[in-house]
């Protein structure tokens, strides 16, 4: 139920409005003062309030402006009443920060209209209020070794640029997560961030998803066609920030139109005839070696040096072991709060085994592993070594060893390729077939005789 606060210090006109709002099924309370509806806030809160103007004591506009100072996360949508209202008076409302502004008489409809405008307007900021703190939150680098460290200086210092950036790595070290810590601590941190991975897309489709979709319909034709027209990542990520992961899976064709669109900021949608400007910065990721992908004609020598003019690069976890702890105990937390076990720890024995093992699904395979350690053990507080996936205890040679023979060795070989393949594609069985070089009903063999759940 929404919360109104009607603040008037006529009885009869706060009477009635709580009555017809209590009829449309809000909450309502009403104060005759400044000083009584300040009470009821600091007491309970409210998402919107209707504030007369002319009060006794403080008169309204001295109570919003207080109100505006307020953290965006606390402060009620305000809409101003009176009965002498001049244009002077409602510039100076809503410079204060007021929603809307009515005048007496009051007209019903109206005042519904805008109270139901008021309380969904109060819900999406605070919707974007939450959103933002999660993003802020996903984008802290967890962590203390030396790599990090400088991975994190070099967000610093050229987050507030504008300059594109290429992050190099593997898959599962957290690219995107890069990518979105530079975001957050860029100029555009309040504008939208959108992301598209080439990796994941069917060729067939990749331009569309880039560049959008326009039908051409003509008019007068039914509206259910002008809903086809579809609007691209750099069309939706326009004065914001667009994140291409795993580049070098575009295509050549696709590479050009990228590049064109760089050059000027500007494109054509598929089907379409008339240009789009926009303001877009980009962020690239790639797990592949460009220059050798130059080398083989697979990706154009010109889109790099224009991608490259920043270059990151993430390193494994396996050279950055000393981050482990601090990643283990906080996917214990996340995953602690997901499944309603918020203090579950881990033991030191537990921790050395997880620094013994060489990552090659990097912090994508280590957060896998926590979270389904914490599902097979419901009832456990304390992650012991004995919870952990035997996967975890063999290193190198000494995992060679305790194989019985050359076809489980060569068997746990690839099964490991194939599931991490499996990650690159983001479960995406017909990419990851096409990335292993196999036919997709022949993967799915391959699949269920080593035990591979599928999963798309």
């Amino acid at each position: 139920m929404n919360h109104i606060l009607v603040v008037d210090d006529e009885a009869e006109i706060r009477s009635s409005l709580e009555e017809i709002l209590r009829e449309e099924g809000y909450g309502v309370a009403g104060a005759g003062s400044a000083e009584d509806a300040m009470t009821l806030l600091r007491d309970a809160p409210y998402d919107v309030i209707l504030l007369d103007i002319w009060l006794p004591g403080r008169d309204g506009l001295e109570t919003l402006a207080e109100i505006s100072q307020w953290p965006l996360e606390k402060r009620p949508e305000v809409v101003m009443i009176s009965g002498h209202g001049t244009i002077e008076t409602a510039v100076k409302a809503t410079k204060l920060g007021a929603y809307d502004f009515l005048e007496k008489p009051l007209s019903l409809e109206r005042t519904l209209i805008v109270v139901k405008n008021a309380v969904e307007a109060r819900r999406l900021r605070a919707e974007n209020v939450e959103f933002k703190r999660q993003f802020s939150a996903a984008s802290v680098l967890t962590g203390e070794s030396v790599p990090l460290k400088a991975l994190r200086q070099q967000i610093r210092l050229m987050a507030p640029t504008n300059g594109r950036v290429l992050i190099y790595g593997e898959s599962g070290t957290g690219k995107e997560l890069i990518a979105r810590s530079i975001h957050a601590e860029s100029l555009r941190r309040d504008r939208v961030f959108v992301e598209l991975n080439c990796a994941a897309i069917p060729e067939a489709h990749i331009e569309a998803e880039l560049f959008g979709v326009r039908h051409g319909v003509q008019p007068g034709a039914p509206a259910e066609q002008r809903t086809l027209d579809q609007r691209g990542t750099l069309e939706r990520a326009d004065g914001g920030t667009l994140y291409l992961d795993e580049v070098g899976d575009m295509s050549l064709k696709t590479q050009a139109k990228v590049l064109s669109a760089l050059d000027d900021q500007m494109f054509t949608p598929v089907g379409g005839t008339q240009p789009l400007r926009v303001d877009v910065r980009l962020i690239a990721s790639t797990n592949k070696n460009l220059e050798e992908e130059i080398a083989k004609g697979n990706f154009r020598e010109d889109l790099f040096y224009r991608l490259n003019v920043v270059p990151f690069f993430v390193p494994p976890l396996r050279e950055r072991k000393q981050d482990i702890p601090p990643l283990v105990r906080e996917f214990l937390a996340e995953f602690g709060r997901q499944y309603g076990r918020p203090r579950v720890e881990i033991t030191e024995d537990a921790l050395d085994a997880l620094g013994r093992y060489h990552w090659p699904g990097n912090v994508r395979e280590l957060k896998n592993l926590i979270e389904r350690v914490l599902i097979l053990n419901p009832r456990v507080v304390r992650i012991e070594r004995k919870h952990l996936p035997p996967l975890t205890h063999k290193t190198g040679a000494r995992a060679a060893q305790e194989f019985t023979s050359l076809q489980q060795a060569r068997d746990a070989y690839e099964r490991e390729y194939i599931q991490k393949k499996i990650e690159e594609a983001r479960n995406n069985i017909s990419h990851a077939a096409e990335l292993l070089g196999l036919e997709r009903s022949h993967l799915y063999r391959k699949m269920k005789a080593l035990g591979i759940a599928v999963r798309e």
